[in-house]
């Protein structure tokens, strides 16, 4: 358990370890997560390809990271409203909708940031 105590490698190991539990966990309990961790890990290879410059290819990359940060928060906020109560509440609902519409958005923003970059690559 990372305590309060903790500094530097100490603290980074726990961090990464409590990290890693995370991951694991979205791994085996969200499909979602799992089919956006195998586009992204298939998409990385495209993104070196389809990039020309180092910028570009940060760019593709990181907005394929973008979808698995807002897909993690998207699971974390879910899995807290349920641990609170499987009552349907208006408030739930619409806490998991918007989590729900930040991972859609940014899935957009792949596409669009793809979509410009193809574009410009093959014009």
């Amino acid at each position: 358990m990372n305590k309060p105590g903790n500094h530097g490698l100490k603290r980074f190991y726990w961090a990464a370890y409590y990290s890693s539990k995370g991951i694991k966990a979205a791994w085996k309990n969200e499909a979602a997560f799992r089919q956006e961790a195998v586009a992204m890990i298939a998409l990385m290879p495209l993104a070196l390809w389809l990039g020309d410059t180092g910028l570009e290819k940060a760019v593709l990359i990181a907005t394929c990271l973008l979808v698995i940060i807002i897909e993690l928060l998207n699971s974390a906020i879910e899995a807290v409203v349920d641990r609170i109560s499987d009552e349907k509440h208006p408030l739930s609902g619409q806490a998991k909708d918007m989590g729900s519409a930040a991972v859609l958005i940014s899935l957009l923003i792949v596409l669009v940031t793809w979509g410009f970059v193809a574009v410009d690559k093959f014009s």
